[in-house]
Parts: C-alpha cells; structure tokens; sequence
C-alpha cells in the first residue's frame, strides 16, 4: 500500500504487545501461544496502490478474488502452504491529509513456513504489486526472545465505528494510526510493546470487553 505511514502504524489494531500485555490484563485475555489454531505465519496485504479518502468508494467494495489465488499461488511457488485468508476493511489516519484513509486488503494464513520464507514471500508481494509493505505476523510462545508483539482479535466493532473512534480520539489515532475489521465485525489489532496501554484504552473505548478478546503471541515485521 502507498500509504506507508498508515501501514506502520497499522501496528496497532492488527496486533498489541507482549509482555506487557500480561501484567496490564492478567486474567482476562485468553491468550494463545504458538500452535492449536494459530498459524505458522500470516500476511496482511493489498494490491491497491490508490490513497481512499471517501468510505463510499466503490473500490472498498472489492473481494480481492483474483488477489486472493495470486497470492496463494505464490505461496505455494515459495515452499509454503497456503491457509485460509480473509477479507478486512481497513481504516487509517493520514497525518498527511489529516483525515480517514481507507483499504480493503486480506490476511492470509500460511503453514510450513520460517521467518526467513515468510519474509521472501512478502518481499515478492511487495514487488509485484508495488506496494510500500506488507505486514506479516509469526505466532510465538510468549516466552520466545522473538516475541515482540501479540495479535489481538475482538467481536463487534464495524469499520463505522473505528472510524469514528480514530476521528474523536487524536492521541490513539497518532500513535496507533488506525486498524481493521473483518466482514463479520471483529477487530483486528496488532502492535509493538510500547503501545499496549494505549491501545487497550482505545478498544475499550470501543466498547470491547477484554473477556471476549483472543491474543496471540509473535513477531511482527514489515517488509518493505
């Protein structure tokens, strides 16, 4: 996607942090570690090279059907096997134009792969479909020196309504920069350490309940 800084920050709601996350909700997120439904790695990613500021754009509308097998395909042409992908409307602030930007994109579910296969597969993405990074997410033990990061999924938030909560919340919105929803209404977050408090403040401010969350542990990176 073009609009790198929307994508660096989507650190936020497609993930939240680790250890932190473990003395600021002990007992209430039900965590996961790597394995049982977790997948070996995922990637979020778009073909999309368009900056979207109107949320009726007929463009967010898309599937992304033909995105969808391509990457699939290269999935499988690097070694790895593909598993299930989802659609995520996604919904960033531009510091830039200081305002909404909008993307549809897919998260993709990939088994047998390493952190250096996951990393080769994305740079190819990133290549073919001239985008600026695609972000990938490996599931780890929480205890893994490799654990920076954790992935946090929560029910019943709209695109509408992140929107909105990025809109009315200016602190969030520059330090988390933005997040995802998928087609049935759970949020997707992912971000760094520093940033659980923060980001825990603001799905709370969505109305989230932290008993209903679901968070896996890992490593984030984005290959540009």
């Amino acid at each position: 996607m073009t609009n790198s800084t929307a994508w660096r920050r989507l650190r936020v709601l497609i993930a939240v942090s680790a250890l932190t996350l473990g003395s600021a909700a002990t007992g209430s997120a039900q965590a996961s570690t790597a394995g049982g439904d977790c997948p070996a790695g995922q990637l979020f990613a778009t073909n999309n090279t368009a900056i979207i500021t109107d949320p009726a754009d007929p463009r967010l509308r898309t599937r992304l059907n033909r995105f969808d097998r391509e990457v699939r395909g290269i999935i499988h042409a690097h070694g790895a096997r593909p598993g299930a992908s989802r659609l995520l409307d996604g919904v960033f602030w531009s510091g830039d134009l200081q305002q909404a930007t909008y993307e549809r994109s897919r998260e993709f579910e990939v088994e047998q792969v390493n952190r250096e296969g996951l990393r080769h597969i994305a740079g190819v993405i990133v290549k073919q479909y001239r985008q600026e990074a695609v972000l990938t997410f490996r599931c780890l033990p929480r205890t893994s020196p490799e654990t920076d990061a954790v992935e946090i999924e929560a029910p019943g938030v709209t695109a509408a309504r992140l929107r909105d909560a990025l809109l009315t919340h200016p602190e969030a919105r520059d330090a988390l920069g933005g997040g995802s929803v998928t087609l049935d209404g759970r949020l997707v977050l992912i971000a760094p350490l520093a940033e659980l408090p923060l980001a825990k403040k603001f799905t709370q401010n969505l109305g989230i309940d932290w008993n209903t969350i679901e968070v896996h542990y890992g490593d984030q990176e984005f290959v540009i």
